[in-house]
């Protein structure tokens, strides 16, 4: 069967208000004044995913419960805007939406609407693997329901990756992610210990390639057994936001190993367009466009080379 979809992402499609202030942790205080003030914009994981990938050339669909409301309108109308499909499977308890709190170093603390799910979300199977039939490959947000999704996945022969975000390494919820999944990405944040939890991984799990970003150090690879560092970028402008840095690292990366480059090179996407992405405002849900990528990885390469030839 001819691919429709070179990325299906599924879960993540979600809205933020976003509320910028004057330093994290916040001191309790009775009333701040903030500015640029108040923002609410679609844009959760699996929205910054699928806005990334198509972004960068590739062919996105999205599919995620949402709800019937106001959050619902704005996921929609987000992927109808950019082209990207959506295939929205009705949600009773309303659309996924979170507030994040972004200091004035653009780091963020986001607060998520639990009462938004319900333990019977599921995505309906038929549905997931009618899409799967014509996709290249799945990337899986970790939330309730694409837990339930894995096994339709692997049974349709896809590859499969998963961003664990800030696990700490023995929260038992994300491992069915980390375990089902061949390529993933996850945050050094909460580790303890990196390097141990990304060879846990590969060791358990069927992933061959673990990918552990690290911010302002750029990202480790675990490669086939081969632990690499990757270097961080100097972003473009100045940093104004972290939020979606690991989006656009992931969906760089997925382009690179869609085109058939090696694991490094694929990092290498991935710290640059995580660069980029801390350069756009929270307020904001824009990606690196391929040409941006491509032109920004040449002119790296250059300049190594140049620091090469005079070393």
């Amino acid at each position: 069967m001819t691919t429709e979809t070179d990325v299906l992402v599924l879960g993540g499609a979600g809205v933020d208000t976003v509320v910028h202030v004057p330093k994290l942790p916040i001191p309790y205080a009775d009333s701040y004044m903030i500015r640029p003030g108040i923002v609410t914009r679609a844009g959760q994981s699996g929205d910054f995913v699928a806005l990334g990938v198509s972004a960068l050339g590739l062919r996105a669909h999205h599919i995620d419960l949402v709800g019937a409301d106001q959050e619902g309108d704005l996921v929609r109308a987000l992927h109808r805007d950019r082209g990207i499909p959506l295939t929205d499977v009705p949600s009773a308890a309303g659309t996924k939406r979170a507030v994040n709190l972004v200091g004035p170093d653009g780091r963020r603390l986001s607060l998520y609407d639990d009462t938004r799910s319900q333990e019977s979300d599921r995505l309906p199977e038929d549905t997931l693997r009618a899409l799967a039939a014509t996709s290249r490959h799945a990337h899986v947000v970790i939330t309730h329901p694409c837990s339930y999704a894995l096994p339709v996945l692997r049974e349709a022969g896809l590859s499969i990756s998963t961003d664990l975000h800030n696990w700490d390494g023995v929260n038992p919820y994300h491992e069915p992610f980390a375990l089902a999944a061949d390529l993933v990405f996850l945050s050094t944040t909460a580790l303890a210990d990196p390097e141990h939890t990304m060879r846990d991984i590969a060791a358990r799990g069927r992933a061959r390639i673990v990918v552990a970003t690290a911010g302002a150090e750029g990202a480790y690879l675990l490669a086939d057994g081969e632990l690499a560092h990757v270097p961080a970028v100097d972003p473009p402008e100045p940093v104004v936001d972290s939020n979606g840095a690991g989006d656009a690292f992931a969906a760089a990366f997925l382009l690179g190993r869609l085109d058939g480059l090696d694991p490094l090179r694929c990092a290498r996407y991935g710290v640059i367009a995580g660069a980029h992405a801390c350069t756009v405002p929270s307020t904001r849900a824009d990606a690196i466009s391929r040409e941006q990528l491509l032109a920004r990885v040449a002119a790296a390469d250059a300049g190594e080379q140049a620091a090469e030839a005079i070393g």
